[in-house]
């Protein structure tokens, strides 16, 4: 398969001679063929997204939520076929890449809410018969930088609120599985969207340093790993864009003794290992506090019966990780591991699915005796690997998750209601769950990491999503009537 680029509403192949290969990461055979887009089919993008902009922010409000309307009925026609695709260019399991497709699909649907999302503020007589009120309005041209670990979801947390906003959009997607990004711009196309308000490049840092560097991009939205992020952040905003870029990751799981075993359990199997780790807000490390340390070894037995495989075996519990380079990290990390001091008691170095041994895969690994000092602490791992530590106390524990340098996503067990608004209150982590191993929000909330995990202002989806996509205008207006005022007003005042 030939992967295509959509710019100026057209779906070319492009004319560049870098080429990448798109694998199957169950056995590393090619799937399909991307010629990286040329410095000047990018540039071509852009412009051609400010040309569309032109008309795209006059059209109403309400044409542009019947767009989203129009998509997110077509993005469920299609939630199958998607997921299909996207399995294969990831080795997700085929029911959690439909959840993928489902949680991009609400941030759709909370688009088609735009009219009220838009709405300004007014106040009548803030001075003499003198009114102020308040529009948001579009930026202009946006862009979208995403990862290979969600090629559905991601990509629609972005460009689906930018455009209803009024923006026009360049999407660079992860060049690891760019056919699910490539069928949701198809689908977009179909929903009605104007030629040129959603533009997709293929490509590697050669089209991000451009997307960065442009003076036509007004803001720019990123996903992915800590180093990249931090330079995308410094590289956009010192070309003075409005940058939002979510970076690294090490999401705690606090475990009190009064837990519900069995929910914790559960739960902490599938957060940990769920789609390979490859998660931004996997847990990769459980916090056992006093007693609850003795749910280890049944925490063991769980983990070593989860069976990772490919994505139409109704029994596996997770694919391959993306690339033959993504395993080679992971397993370097787990040998670190035991280098320094941990005790590996679930080792998933050398599994293999019969028939596809040249796939990416690893099985669940645990460690326990893991201290901040070591490198599978410290570093974020993307794999299915999960750091056992223990805890005399909740004050404890709190004071260890505040000490990382990430504060993505974290979450606690308890039977305790006082246990739990302690943590939430206390934790200096963005999105926090309670009994809930993963929380990420609903797309009516925003998606909140902080510290390390997430450079800017305004976050993602949500409220915060609009404002990062928008401007504020503030008027103030008088109509004279009969009076004619006794002389001029040398002062700031408005009375």
């Amino acid at each position: 398969m030939q992967i295509t680029h959509y710019i100026n509403g057209e779906f070319t192949q492009g004319t560049g001679t870098r080429q990448i290969t798109v694998t199957n990461p169950a056995n590393n055979q090619s799937i399909a063929q991307i010629n990286c887009a040329t410095d000047d089919e990018v540039h071509a993008a852009i412009a051609g997204a400010k040309a569309a902009f032109a008309s795209w922010k006059e059209t109403s409000v309400s044409e542009r939520a019947r767009v989203m309307l129009r998509y997110q009925h077509l993005l469920k026609e299609h939630h199958d076929e998607l997921a299909t695709i996207l399995v294969k260019e990831t080795g997700k399991t085929l029911e959690d890449a439909k959840g993928e497709v489902w949680r991009g699909i609400e941030v759709v649907e909370h688009a088609c809410n735009i009219a009220s999302l838009m709405m300004g503020e007014t106040v009548e007589n803030v001075a003499r018969k003198i009114d102020t009120y308040s529009y948001t309005q579009p930026l202009g041209v946006c862009a979208g930088i995403t990862p290979f670990n969600f090629p559905a979801m991601i990509p629609l947390w972005m460009f689906p609120l930018a455009i209803a906003c009024g923006n026009t959009f360049v999407l660079k997607p992860s060049e690891q599985d760019p056919m699910t990004p490539l069928r949701l711009a198809e689908l977009f196309e179909q929903a009605g969207a104007p030629k040129g308000v959603l533009q997709l490049v293929h490509g590697d840092k050669s089209a991000v340093d451009i997307l960065l560097t442009h003076e036509d991009i007004k803001a720019i939205s990123f996903v992915g790993s800590v180093g990249v992020g931090q330079y995308v952040y410094k590289t956009g905003t010192d070309n003075l864009k409005r940058v939002q870029a979510f970076a690294g990751a090490k999401n705690h799981c606090v475990i009190m003794p009064d837990a519900n075993k069995e929910q914790m359990l559960n739960n902490l199997v599938g957060a940990s290992v769920g789609a390979a780790g490859q998660r931004c807000m996997a847990i990769s490390v459980a916090v056992f506090v006093g007693e609850a340390k003795a749910w280890i070894p049944e925490l063991k037995e769980r983990l070593a019966a989860v069976r990772p495989g490919l994505w139409d075996d109704k029994d596996a519990a997770y694919g391959p990780l993306i690339s033959p380079q993504a395993k080679a990290r992971v397993l370097g990390l787990i040998a670190k591991g035991k280098q320094q001091g941990a005790e590996c008691l679930l080792d998933g170095s050398d599994f293999t699915v019969e028939g596809h041994e040249s796939g990416n895969w690893v099985g669940p690994t645990l460690f326990t005796k893991v201290t901040p000092e070591m490198s599978i602490y410290k570093e974020e791992i993307f794999g299915p690997v999960l750091c056992c530590m223990e805890s005399d106390s909740l004050e404890d524990a709190i004071a260890l998750v505040n000490a990382s340098p990430y504060g993505n996503g974290t979450s606690i067990f308890t039977a305790s209601g006082a246990a739990a608004r302690k943590y939430q209150s206390q934790i200096e982590v963005g999105q926090v769950g309670i009994n809930v191993p993963i929380p990420v929000p609903l797309p009516f909330f925003s998606f909140t990491g902080w510290k390390g995990s997430f450079y800017g202002d305004q976050h993602a989806y949500g409220k915060q999503a609009v404002r990062f996509f928008t401007e504020t205008k503030t008027i103030t207006a008088r109509w004279f009537e009969d009076d004619i005022p006794a002389g001029p007003n040398m002062t700031i005042s408005l009375i």
